[in-house]
């Protein structure tokens, strides 16, 4: 009877997991589908191209602020109401997209559609809930979180594929373009309304800390606004640094407030867990190469080999090197879940982390030809797909009950922060060497070495903090023993909880 009550439990989690996978190819749709019509929504709207900057900008900015709240919300009300609300404000957005006229309505409407950011974060708690109640909710999550990647990398390849072919059907009609993913969103909207379950809250009485909450975004407000504008304005702008100062001081504001409080905001004190901070640091670190070095990546590919360097691809070749690299992040995030199951997962994620670094590495001594570039980023694309999958499936196993959801959402905002940090750094790095080389406009080699040590230089620093991890840590009760063997060593550690 036991094992019938398993199986069908198992049963409606794959069905779960089933429906996320959908709801991440439609998030991957929305991150692919847009970026090969910038230069038609640019020509639509009437602007300049570096106007498409603000877009990014707005909608990392926004991520950032709403991320933690909601994913709180989750934890308290309920995981798959909070992903309806979301999923419903991203429809409502990306309808607003399409039928919008100006800049400042399009731009208002891309910041809103960021809440699709949460999705990823409110989708892993849901699953590992589910599978804590079967005793394995940190494996279950574990192999789920590559499957979400997966569906998130086809996503992001099938939008960027679709994109240019329903403009030219449509005859270049950006409305009924950009209508497109506004339905498809809108169908994953009834999908988690009709067939998500929803989790079950922990008892006794929760608050949401809205003064914790208000410091947290005033202190992400100042961070990611100076980091965009050392981005846009360089780094003589004194107001800049001062930005950034003040920020660094509020996160110390809010850290020492939420000490204090009884229902925190964020549980500073699991935050600073073995094995909790390690992996919030490793997400900073993933989205320096993640999120910051696909712009650089795609202007070296670009730049005219007659400078004595760059590759001197056109823009549908530079979009199969990039596509190139999503495939990798695919098996990567698959070789994560499939090895994770016969091997200690902290382990593989150290071996995950080596990677990147090691792919980024090879671009100091070898970016001269196609074949080298594509082999640095395969080798970096595994370890950047298995981190993807794994960070947010790693702080569910670390949080203690009901602070699943903001544990793994604030992986994303790590993320986004070590992107925006990155992005910022790398335009000035590209920027500094513009002008003394042949081209006026081309970055100077220097510039782009700099780029790809910095990332290589996360991916290792990203393995030594994963070495500070227990050595059980993310691993199910009965998988521990193998995560000691994996380890080669029999020493007892405790079990975190999660």
């Amino acid at each position: 009877m036991s094992t019938t009550l398993r199986t069908s439990a198992l049963g409606v989690t794959a069905g779960l997991i089933g429906w996320f996978v959908l709801v991440e190819i439609v998030s991957g749709i929305l991150q692919g589908y847009y970026v090969p019509l910038f230069s038609d929504i640019v020509a639509e709207l009437g602007i300049h191209d570096s106007d498409v900057n603000w877009f990014e900008a707005a909608q990392l900015l926004l991520s950032a602020l709403v991320v933690p709240v909601l994913a709180k919300l989750g934890d308290m009300y309920g995981h798959k109401r909070i992903l309806l609300v979301a999923a419903v404000l991203t429809a409502a957005a990306t309808w607003w997209l399409a039928f919008a006229a100006s800049f400042w309505t399009f731009l208002i409407a891309w910041a809103l559609q960021g809440f699709y950011v949460v999705w990823l974060p409110l989708e892993i708690a849901l699953i590992f809930e589910r599978g804590r109640r079967q005793s394995r909710g940190v494996s279950l999550t574990r192999r789920a979180a590559g499957l979400l990647v997966v569906g998130l990398q086809a996503g992001a390849i099938l939008g960027a594929l679709a994109a240019g072919r329903i403009y030219a059907a449509t005859a270049g009609d950006m409305t009924l373009t950009l209508i497109v993913p506004a339905v498809a969103v809108s169908i994953v909207a009834v999908v988690i309304w009709l067939w998500v379950p929803e989790s079950k809250p922990e008892p006794g009485k929760r608050s949401l800390d809205s003064r914790g909450f208000i410091l947290l975004a005033f202190a992400l407000l100042l961070v990611t606004s100076a980091l965009t504008f050392l981005r846009l304005n360089g780094p003589s702008a004194f107001w800049v640094w001062a930005l950034l100062l003040a920020g660094i001081v509020g996160f110390v504001v809010f850290g020492r407030f939420e000490l204090r409080q009884p229902d925190p905001a964020v549980d500073v004190r699991m935050l600073a867990r073995p094995e909790m901070w390690p992996v919030q640091a490793t997400a900073f670190l993933v989205g320096i190469s993640l999120l910051g070095a696909q712009g650089p990546l795609s202007t070296y590919a670009g730049t005219d080999p007659a400078l004595g360097y760059g590759l001197g691809l056109d823009a549908t070749d530079r979009s199969n090197i990039i596509g190139v690299y999503l495939v990798s992040l695919i098996v990567g995030a698959v070789l994560f879940a499939v090895t994770s199951r016969r091997a200690s997962p902290r382990i593989v994620l150290i071996v995950a982390a080596l990677l990147v670094g090691v792919g980024y590495a090879l671009f100091l001594p070898f970016h001269r030809e196609l074949w080298q570039v594509l082999l640095n980023l395969c080798i970096a694309g595994l370890g950047c797909g298995a981190l993807v999958g794994a960070m947010p499936a790693a702080a569910a196993a670390a949080a203690p009950r009901g602070q699943t959801g903001v544990a793994s959402a604030m992986t994303n905002t790590t993320k986004t922060i070590g992107g925006t940090f990155s992005s910022a750094i790398f335009g000035v790095v590209l920027a500094a060497g513009a002008g003394v080389v042949a081209s006026e406009t081309a970055a100077s080699l220097g510039g782009y070495l700099t780029v790809w040590a910095i990332c290589a230089a996360g991916g290792f620093i990203a393995a030594v903090l994963l070495f500070v991890v227990p050595r059980v840590a993310f691993a199910d009760a009965d998988e521990a023993p193998a995560a000691r063997a994996g380890d080669g060593t029999g020493e007892a550690v405790a079990q975190p909880r999660g």
